[in-house]
């Protein structure tokens, strides 16, 4: 089983890997470096979420639309579709392929998510009623 392939060390490794290339990313990189002032504190948050996501650990307590919504106004479905190209690329360099596409797909519904959260909450999308 894929997920069987997913252990706290890799998604450490992967966590970093990604969020290095991320702050060096000419269109991620100005958003998430403005917006993080402790990369360590916010890497090891990130590792916790992912921890939650895929080996439902319970490690993670936040709640990330609320601070997407903070951003909204720089972030848009060209981040996401960005942020989901680095992210295919360091799992498919650090995973096995089962455990890389588990985490694309996973990521995949958390973009989608997100991006639809902050139209809501920027009024350019309103849900029927």
């Amino acid at each position: 089983m894929a997920e069987d392939e997913i252990t706290e060390d890799r998604l450490q490794a992967l966590v970093a890997l990604f969020y290095s290339r991320v702050r060096e990313d000419e269109l991620l990189g100005p958003v998430f470096n403005d917006a993080i002032q402790d990369w360590p504190e916010h890497l090891d948050r990130l590792q916790a979420f992912w921890s939650s996501v895929m080996l439902t650990s319970g490690r993670y307590k936040g709640r990330p639309l609320p601070v997407h919504i903070k951003h909204g106004d720089r972030i848009g479905p060209a981040s996401f579709e960005r942020w989901l190209a680095l992210w295919r690329e360091a799992t498919d360099e650090l995973l096995p392929p089962g455990a890389a596409a588990a985490m694309q797909e996973k990521a995949a519904r958390i973009a989608e998510s997100l991006t639809l959260g902050i139209a809501v909450a920027a009024g350019r999308f309103t849900l029927p009623a």
